[in-house]
């Protein structure tokens, strides 16, 4: 079996499988992470667990949703033989620690993460959420300290989430390990803490405007442009986005508020060309929004068209089942790093009574 190297800096990031990846997933993460399993020990979490804060009555959904996410990763470049990918629901230890870590952080502090508000509100949650809604907020913390990495890629909006992890991680270390509260992060853990104080890595794009070209592309808004559309998905998808003003090709226009242009900045490779096409569409040179969209729809097409392609290796029940023992395979891999940081955890809280070892059948 092909094992991370680890003797490179680690890195953990993830999804929750809420369905299929869209183009706001690929440029605030993924693109991110083919970058860095070249240069780093990365672990990909399938955050399962989570997607029962909302959708608890669907579980099947949930079980072939985690399946499809990872086809996605797959067919991005995502390589198993390089990254680690790691089913959270089959890893113990994090249910273990998110339960520790509870303890240590008040819960108006987890009430007060932005995210987790944002998240409420444009859920429609209201006051019906579960109290595991919360709770995720602190299994979040879990999810990454318990392979104690330097850096998580993630998205814009999800900074605060890290940002409560990193106090978790200073407040374990100091109660458990007798770090000093003055130390700089990056000293926590020659003495001696258990976790390391990760660092948010942003994508390149931190919030990429959906079709609707007002709010950040989401499944749920119905505004997104999936990795897996067809070219004629795509194409009536970005033909419908509305340009922000109503002008005709020759009038002047202002590329500064229509949406188009921000996927131009986006997916357009050549820059210059980009440029010259805000040019003349500032001056009404002859430049109409169709012209710009279908540079887009051919730009897009060409980044899709290879993940498309790799994607379609993995569809039907066999697809599924290769994707499964790569699921497996990996959390095998995972569990040997999160036991190890259990046990660490453990010690330092004086519940070093005996070791234990998992087995996957």
């Amino acid at each position: 079996m092909t094992t991370t190297n680890s003797d490179k800096p680690r890195v953990l990031t993830g999804d929750t499988p809420t369905g299929r990846l869209h183009l706001g997933h690929y440029v605030g993460s993924i693109e991110n992470r083919l970058r860095l399993q070249d240069e780093y020990d990365c672990y990909f979490l399938l955050a399962n667990m989570h997607a029962f804060t909302t959708r608890a009555e669907r579980s099947r959904e949930i079980h072939q949703d985690t399946i499809e996410i990872v086809k996605d990763w797959l067919a991005c470049g995502i390589d198993p033989n390089r990254s680690t990918i790691v089913l959270q629901t089959e890893v113990p230890a994090i249910a273990e620690l998110s339960w520790f870590f509870a303890m240590l952080i008040p819960f108006n502090r987890v009430m007060r993460n932005p995210t987790l508000k944002t998240e409420i509100d444009s859920k429609g949650l209201g006051d019906t959420y579960p109290f595991g809604f919360p709770m995720y907020a602190v299994g979040q913390c879990a999810d990454i300290l318990v392979f104690r990495p330097k850096y998580v890629p993630v998205g814009e909006d999800q900074v605060a989430h890290i940002e409560m992890c990193r106090e978790v991680a200073r407040r374990f270390d100091q109660v458990y390990c007798g770090v000093d509260s003055h130390a700089e992060d990056e000293d926590y853990e020659a003495q001696g803490g258990v976790f390391p104080i990760p660092e948010a890595l942003i994508g390149r794009i931190g919030r990429l405007v959906g079709t609707d070209g007002k709010h950040k592309m989401s499944k749920s808004l119905n505004n997104a442009v999936f990795l897996s559309d067809t070219p004629k998905q795509v194409k009536k998808k970005i033909g419908a986005i509305y340009p922000g003003q109503s002008r005709e090709p020759n009038d002047p226009g202002d590329p500064d508020i229509n949406p188009v242009f921000t996927f131009a900045d986006v997916f357009i490779k050549d820059a210059g060309a980009v440029a010259e096409m805000k040019e003349r569409y500032r001056k009404g040179d002859n430049l109409g929004d169709g012209h710009v969209k279908m540079a887009v729809v051919d730009a897009v097409n060409e980044l899709l068209e290879p993940i498309r392609e790799r994607r379609a290796q993995y569809e039907g029940p066999q697809g599924d089942a290769a994707v499964v023992d790569i699921i497996r395979a990996g959390t095998e891999r995972a569990n040997v790093v999160a036991e190890e940081t259990l046990w660490m955890a453990k010690e330092a809280m004086s519940l070093d009574f005996w070791r234990r070892s998992l087995e996957t059948k």
